[in-house]
């Protein structure tokens, strides 16, 4: 598969960044990270959730969009093509769940404004791991701020992403079941990953993939 834009996506402790940056360095591809540590409401929304959604929201929407127009504007010679461990649509998934209808209302028109302008992966994997197993990837990264992630979070926002799996059909979406594998400490897992990365024939719409 022709392949010059791939984003890697999953759940907050799902291990996105460290794929996108294990694939980087073996293709020699321009690496896109989220710089979600710079925004400065993120360890307050985590304390506050009600007081903080919204500015937290609209930061993150304009740093994304900043980003990557940035980044992908701008082709690379040296690198065979660019791999993002975010999505711009991952800005109306974290909305959805976290603002008032009103101000998800408001946030939405700005999103849509911006969001035809974006450009499409070729590509979309979404890493998918039980609650339960990103609750301990969480732990064990010990972010101060994300000792207040809950469970009921975490699957409100897997639940985001799948309803908007089903109602996508711009490009190819690739769900990766790494419940049973550990890409990061394993070499054949990784090697499994990326063949089905590299290796498959996607159209446009959702496939699934359980790796043991």
């Amino acid at each position: 598969m022709d392949i010059n834009y791939l984003v890697i996506e999953g759940n907050i402790g799902a291990g996105k960044t460290t794929l996108a940056q294990m694939i980087s360095e073996k293709y020699q591809a321009k690496l896109v990270l989220e710089q979600f540590a710079e925004n400065p409401f993120l360890p307050k929304f985590y304390q506050n959730q009600e007081q903080y959604s919204f500015p937290l929201e609209m930061a993150f929407l304009a740093e994304r969009y900043n980003q990557l127009n940035r980044e992908l504007s701008h082709f690379d010679l040296f690198s065979s093509f660019t791999i993002s461990d975010y999505y711009f649509m991952k800005s109306l998934i974290f909305a959805q769940n976290t603002l008032q209808p009103d101000e998800y209302n408001l946030y939405r028109q700005f999103f849509t404004i911006i969001y035809d302008k974006m450009p499409k992966p070729d590509l979309y994997v979404y890493l998918h791991k039980d609650t339960d197993l990103l609750l301990k990837n969480i732990e064990m990264r010990g972010r101060t701020y994300e000792t207040y992630i809950t469970k009921d979070y975490l699957e409100k926002i897997a639940q985001g992403y799948f309803g908007y799996f089903k109602q996508q059909n711009d490009f190819p979406i690739l769900i990766i079941d790494t419940n049973e594998i550990d890409f990061k400490n394993k070499p054949d897992d990784f090697e499994k990953i990326t063949d089905a990365i590299f290796g498959g024939q996607f159209t446009k719409g959702t496939t699934r993939l359980v790796l043991d």
